[in-house]
């Protein structure tokens, strides 16, 4: 059975004192026990920012990638070898910024992978610059007078997309976050799991306690996840009221499930002997 200390890494995590980092760190090792997932058959993928450092700190098989590409990383890692429980981790610049066009072609792809994303509404990394979710009038470094974008809304964007099962949850709360990333990786398909993720350095609107004041819990009120226009009018609650948890649920099948090269067996484990290149090497080389 996997323990605390079989995931825990040689290095120590260097985030900020305080950072929500910490919470979707520990929440995700809670939800590899829950799962009893051995290490040896699960992939985290990363990105670039804060969040990169996730696969440094669980020992279990991990790449960290380049800015914006985690998920095609992460859908290549899972047909490679489906036999694989994969976690794509990313912070709202990385997926919501320049892996916008990912993001979506993954979820209308319905790849069976869990996405977890750090969404602090801010540049951590790179010292509080305005990311796509910084909400409107927000006065960051790159926007002294204030963000003039309308902020991109991650769970209206899923639905949109395809994503068959959409959620949210909050790093200050790692019992519930630990629950829906477990519903989560339960799910076949694309799951999101996204995060609200304080930065205690450069984002002083959105904290700890601006969250506890505002979420809650969806599943409290025998909230339905299987009717997609509840979901949309959900997912654009903002405000004094803002809900956390299953969004949406449905059971699809997945991009692997229709591709026969790998029905039978993964990827990884093919024989290649009887595969001839002899004709396609004399014809371009």
């Amino acid at each position: 059975m996997v323990e605390m200390t079989d995931l825990n890494s040689i290095e120590k995590p260097n985030w900020c004192p305080g950072c929500g980092d910490f919470g979707i760190l520990l929440a995700i090792k809670k939800a590899l026990i829950g799962l009893e997932l051995e290490p040896e058959n699960t992939a985290i993928i990363s990105g670039i920012g804060c969040s990169g450092k996730v696969p440094h700190w669980v020992r279990t098989y991990g790449l960290h990638g380049i800015h914006g590409r985690t998920l095609p990383v992460a859908a290549a890692t899972k047909l490679s070898n489906h036999e694989l429980t994969v976690f794509a981790v990313g912070g709202d610049g990385d997926g919501y910024g320049i892996g916008m066009c990912h993001f979506i072609h993954a979820m209308r792809r319905n790849i069976d992978m869990t996405y977890i994303v750090h969404n602090n509404m801010i540049y951590g990394l790179t010292t509080g610059q305005t990311s796509p979710t910084s909400e409107k009038g927000m006065k960051t470094k790159s926007t002294p007078t204030g963000v003039i974008e309308h902020p991109v809304n991650p769970i209206s964007l899923a639905l949109s997309s395809g994503a068959t099962f959409v959620s949210r949850s909050f790093a200050g709360d790692v019992e519930h976050l630990r629950k829906t990333i477990m519903d989560a990786v339960r799910h076949r398909g694309f799951s999101l799991v996204d995060v609200f993720q304080p930065c205690v350095t450069y984002n002083r609107v959105n904290t700890y306690e601006w969250y506890k004041a505002r979420v809650y819990d969806l599943q409290d009120d025998g909230y339905d996840a299987s009717d997609k226009i509840k979901a949309f009018m959900k997912a654009n609650e903002w405000g004094e009221h803002i809900p956390i948890g299953v969004f949406y649920s449905v059971s699809e099948p997945t991009y692997e499930d229709e591709l026969p090269q790998i029905k039978e067996v993964p990827l990884v484990k093919q024989s290649i002997d009887d595969i001839d290149i002899s004709a396609l090497m004399e014809d371009f080389v």
